[in-house]
């Protein structure tokens, strides 16, 4: 491979609300210990969608710091072949189809060292922080300790882009320990929903329920293995769900939409010791009498975050088909085109998943 060129194009974060498409951005340097790709495609996940609307998760409030340090390039679903390796990496060639998983952990913290990678304590993380940029350009580095993954060549593109978001469904459904005869609902059937549907199958629930507004979600999610699906909006999925288990409730509930009436609608319907498990993030804080978790049901509440130990597995089951992904990710477009990108990402022409492709 000849020489890299200087420059890209690349959608920047510069501030809250201040994308901008840079036709002529510096492409990132080679290190010692660094490996460029050349970016096939970066979807677009929820958590861009909030950055870019100013959510204070990433941007602060008066109670939490910010997170994100611009510029920025973000999108963190993203892979590519390599077509730069410093001298120090081994076990990889010019023209291997990786991607990595969305953290660079330190490796020094007291949660690398206990092999508990994802919650590393400084928490760099591809697409929000300037020595981390991401996706959305068509070089990225990935720096030492970026944790790759082999993706087969074969594997269609559309597929090969759910890499990074059925890692994170699989850790959310492990999170949850669902046993064979347990009644499961997820709440909510966007790409994570269907990520975890799809993969809680496997795990042979004795109900696998699902909840969304979208009538189009709710019948892939019946593809995807759902045995029940429901619309909040249409029916009372509380009663629904307390009538199909005698009055007890949902064993497991896994909150998927990022909406904070899910969180009350889960409190509501899970059983007393039931186990709740969170994913998404919110645009909006939930607010909810925490006496029902603990004075009322005693409930096992449970986080979830990002996808450790995970692309292994998903990465097989994608490719031999255990893992349903047909349809999901709906449309692509060009970088020059974001703008569009990130209006269809949102959901309102019923998309699942959109990615900007190069």
């Amino acid at each position: 491979m000849g020489e890299l060129p200087k420059t890209m194009k690349a959608l920047v974060a510069y501030g809250l609300g201040d994308y901008r498409l840079e036709l002529d951005y510096p492409v990132p340097e080679c290190g010692p210990d660094d490996i460029i790709i050349k970016t096939e495609a970066c979807g677009i996940c929820a958590g861009d969608l909030k950055c870019m609307h100013g959510a204070a998760m990433f941007w602060g409030d008066e109670v939490q710091p910010r997170y994100v340090e611009p510029p920025f390039i973000p999108g963190h679903e993203f892979l590519g072949h390599i077509v730069k390796m410093g001298e120090n990496v081994s076990g990889l060639s010019v023209g291997d189809r990786i991607t990595a998983d969305q953290i660079v952990p330190c490796g020094t913290c007291r949660f690398c060292k206990s092999g508990r990678y994802w919650m590393c304590q400084p928490h760099a993380i591809f697409g929000f922080q300037s020595g981390n940029n991401g996706g959305m350009a068509e070089y990225v580095r990935y720096p030492k300790n970026a944790v790759i993954s082999r993706v087969p060549e074969e594997m269609p593109l559309e597929k090969a882009l759910l890499i990074e978001p059925y890692g994170c469904s699989k850790h959310a459904v492990d999170r949850a320990q669902i046993g064979s005869e347990d009644v499961v609902v997820i709440s909510g059937a966007g790409t994570l929903g269907l990520g975890m549907i799809t993969y809680a199958r496997m795990r042979n629930p004795a109900l696998l329920i699902a909840l969304d507004l979208a009538d189009n979600r709710l019948e892939k999610a019946k593809e995807f293995g759902a045995d029940l699906v429901m619309n909040p909006q249409k029916e009372d999925v509380t009663k629904k769900v307390l009538e199909l288990t005698e009055g007890y409730g949902c064993d497991i509930y896994i909150e998927a939409t990022g909406h904070p009436s899910s969180v009350q609608q889960g409190l509501n319907m899970i059983r007393k010791l039931g186990r709740f498990v969170e994913f998404s993030v919110f645009g909006q804080p939930a607010t909810i009498d925490w006496s029902i978790i603990g004075d009322r049901k005693e409930l096992d509440v449970l986080g979830s975050h990002l996808s450790p130990y995970c692309y292994p597995f998903v990465i097989r089951n994608i490719g031999n088909g255990s893992l349903k992904t047909d349809g999901v990710v709906s449309a692509m477009f060009p970088i020059e085109q974001w703008e569009e990108a990130f209006d269809h990402a949102s959901g309102k022409y019923g998309d699942f998943k959109v990615a900007i492709r190069f």
